[in-house]
């Protein structure tokens, strides 16, 4: 036996430290992101097999072409619990390790997408695997999406499709700590016009740029606002960032446009008409030649959510990280994830995986050996109590 076959096979077995080596072995990264990129078909294809070998009743569905969703489906109940992972990751430029070699050393499992997330992924397979064998109490729902790390098409395709539980697990890489809350964003174009004319001729030009200049001064008293609000228990405040800014045609020329692109990130109860109203306010006390010709335009934005700590949700997980032997911690999550599509769509979701944020797309990544293997077993013990609860 090839010591891939006997990566298979152990995988088959549900193993995880197996399942996330054979997931890094396939090379999933996003087309958007990476123009080489291959997608989520091999990958997809290789996890519904698996699922498929476990007794789930599997269903394959592109949102996007040629970027598929795998939805896993067994047991029966009234009760119902997905598991979510996506299977795209970055790009692999500049890594200084092999990205697809899915080795095994000092403890860690080294490539892309070890920790983001095919470490999660496989935690919830071997979860899904056990859980399975035993016949779970309820619906024990599997889901894997596309395209998560540029726009979530996957994501949006699933809820929009009708698909939901009572609740779901999004496995994140997250260090073990239970996520209840994440923030979300509103990205913005501010554009200031000015006029075009001869760098000799100052009255005759306007100067676009400088008119920039003005409304960033006064967003970072803006920002500066923000910090004194009330924070959330767990995210703490929002933030407002310029993302790029781009203007001008030549040194000798008045710029006639300047547009910048800024990111304000969100807590959960911000909408983002309120934010289209607090920057129309910044925008508002500039000087009168920088206002007059500026315009604002939400070009994306995702929700930030939150569930309740006190939901059987969140305790379920506390309670199994604490029956495995760890301390049971609860953090916000302060990237967006897709558990906001899930959570606004009536199924409440939260952040829990293995591996640190601080790992994810970097050049070397990798992910503890034991947190996968963990997570595996807090999975598999919290998705059978809280099914369970449900007859």
């Amino acid at each position: 036996m090839t010591p891939r076959e006997s990566v298979e096979g152990r995988a088959r077995e549900g193993d995880a430290l197996a399942l996330a080596r054979l997931l890094v072995a396939v090379p999933s990264v996003n087309p958007r992101i990476e123009a080489s990129g291959s997608g989520e078909a091999e990958i997809a294809a290789c996890a519904a097999g698996l699922l498929e070998g476990w007794g789930f009743d599997v269903s394959l569905t592109e949102p996007e072409p040629g970027r598929p969703n795998v939805v896993g489906r067994t047991g029966d109940g009234p009760r119902s619990l997905m598991f979510n992972g996506h299977l795209d990751t970055v790009g692999v430029e500049g890594m200084t390790i092999a990205p697809f070699d899915a080795q095994v050393r000092d403890g860690r499992l080294w490539g892309r997408g070890s920790c983001d997330m095919k470490g999660g992924v496989a935690a919830l397979l071997s979860a899904a695997a056990a859980l399975a064998r035993q016949g779970p109490p309820g619906e024990l729902i599997v889901a894997l999406t596309a395209d998560e790390e540029h726009a979530s098409t996957g994501m949006a395709g699933l809820t929009d499709a009708g698909v939901g539980a009572d609740a779901a697990v999004v496995c994140e890489p997250t260090g073990l700590a239970v996520m209840p809350a994440h923030k979300g964003f509103v990205w913005v174009e501010a554009g200031f016009a000015g006029r075009a004319a001869h760098g000799s001729r100052p009255d005759q030009g306007v100067d676009a740029i400088l008119h920039a200049a003005e409304f960033l001064v006064a967003m970072a008293e803006y920002e500066q606002s923000l910090f004194e609000r009330a924070p959330h228990p767990l995210l703490g405040w929002g933030s407002i960032h310029a993302g790029t800014i781009s203007g001008g045609a030549a040194p000798s020329v008045y710029p006639e446009h300047c547009e910048v692109v800024v990111e304000r990130r969100t807590l959960p109860h911000e909408s983002p008409e309120a934010v289209m109203q607090e920057l129309a306010a910044v925008v508002a006390g500039l000087g009168e030649e920088a206002r007059s010709g500026a315009a604002l335009r939400m070009t994306l934005e995702r929700p930030g959510t939150e569930v309740p700590e006190a939901s059987p949700l969140v305790q379920g997980l506390l309670g199994a990280v604490a029956a495995s032997g760890r301390d049971p911690t609860i953090e916000g999550m302060t990237a967006w994830v897709d558990a906001a599509f899930l959570n606004r769509s009536g199924t409440p979701a939260v952040c829990f995986g293995p591996g640190s944020i601080a790992q994810a797309h970097s050049a070397d990544e990798w992910i503890a050996v034991d947190e996968i293997e963990a997570c595996a077993r807090i999975l598999e013990d919290f998705g059978r109590e809280f099914l369970f609860r449900g007859r």
